[in-house]
């Protein structure tokens, strides 16, 4: 059962750590989705991080 992996999104212009999220651990792609940044002030792009 523990095929799942926390991963951190940072945002791609400011490069804050604003979320993370749970996937699985056979996954050979990084995660991009657009949230919102407190930061930036905007919806913006958030890659996976280490």
């Amino acid at each position: 059962m523990g095929d799942r992996v926390i991963v951190t999104l940072g945002c791609a212009d400011c490069k804050n750590k604003n979320y993370t999220l749970q996937r699985g651990k056979k996954k050979d792609f990084k995660i991009e989705v657009k949230k919102f940044c407190r930061r930036c002030g905007k919806s913006t792009p958030h890659k996976e991080v280490k």
